[in-house]
């Protein structure tokens, strides 16, 4: 990608990875299923968000953005779309790889989009599914 100016930066350096909006939703409802949970599990390939390695399971929690999710968020900026289309190709491999690695090691994987914890309920409902 082209260097970034001076607006762009502060702007990018607002942008959160960990304790995001959508993954504070996620363990709300964690915590209100009585799931246990560790987060941000780095021995675990690709840090999953949430990860039981005893009960067998780990959850993603993308942003529709960054991940481009097919919703209305999943958007392609119109500026340098070319630098942009490589770095989502790149972020939707990287996500893929992920998966596959956490499959192996036996984990059952749950990629909750940013659009999926608007509607609390629907969530839970959706954890309690795959917690099982």
């Amino acid at each position: 990608m082209k260097p970034l100016d001076a607006r762009t930066t502060n702007a990018m350096s607002k942008v959160r990875q960990v304790k995001t909006t959508p993954e504070e939703l996620v363990a709300t409802a964690l915590r209100e299923i009585g799931a246990s949970y560790r987060r941000n599990v780095r021995s675990l390939p690709g840090t999953p968000d949430f990860a039981n390695q005893s009960r067998g399971w780990a959850i993603q929690v993308h942003g529709c953005f960054w991940h481009q999710h097919d919703c209305k968020r999943g958007t392609m900026p119109r500026h340098n779309q070319n630098e942009w289309r490589t770095k989502f190709q790149r972020n939707k491999a990287r996500d893929q790889d992920v998966e596959r690695a956490l499959t192996a090691r036996g984990l059952r994987v749950l990629t909750v989009w940013e659009c999926e914890t608007k509607t609390p309920a629907v969530l839970t409902e959706r954890l309690k599914t795959h917690l099982r």
